[in-house]
């Protein structure tokens, strides 16, 4: 949030920034919602989820599509990278993670959730679905 949020903020402006921020936590908890359900159908374990994880992961997902090549340097991995790759690649490392049950305690597919659901909606801005927004929104 501290770090991809003011970028998206104020390439958007505070209301689509804050619309964006929403409609990803309330996917992402749904998402998870749906996979818990699923899991507890067919005799596994589910563990209670809280936090706004999705929600910034949808974040970045949005910034990996308004800046994709802004190069990004992380901690543990100090190897520039482009944002669009950071992104497919965190989202892919999610998705594994989340499949074959790695790290149980995490909502991985509530962080895919909250990509998904930002991707939708930034494809709605745009105009790329059967649904037209208002106005297109630019970027």
């Amino acid at each position: 949030l501290w770090m991809f949020g003011p970028h998206l903020e104020r390439l958007w402006g505070s209301p689509h920034f804050t619309v964006y921020y929403f409609f990803c936590l309330v996917g992402a908890g749904l998402v998870q919602l749906v996979v818990t359900t699923v899991e507890l159908s067919g005799g596994g374990f589910a563990a209670p989820t809280i936090g706004a994880s999705g929600a910034v992961f949808g974040l970045l997902l949005a910034f990996g599509m308004m800046f994709p090549n802004v190069k990004l340097m992380l901690i543990f991995f100090p190897v520039p990278i482009a944002a669009k790759y950071f992104v497919v690649l965190y989202g892919l490392l999610e998705l594994t993670l989340g499949v074959t049950g790695t790290q149980s305690t995490v909502a991985h597919f509530a962080h895919l959730g909250g990509m998904l659901f930002g991707l939708v909606l930034i494809l709605y801005w745009r105009g790329k679905l059967p649904w037209k927004p208002r106005y297109i929104l630019r970027r």
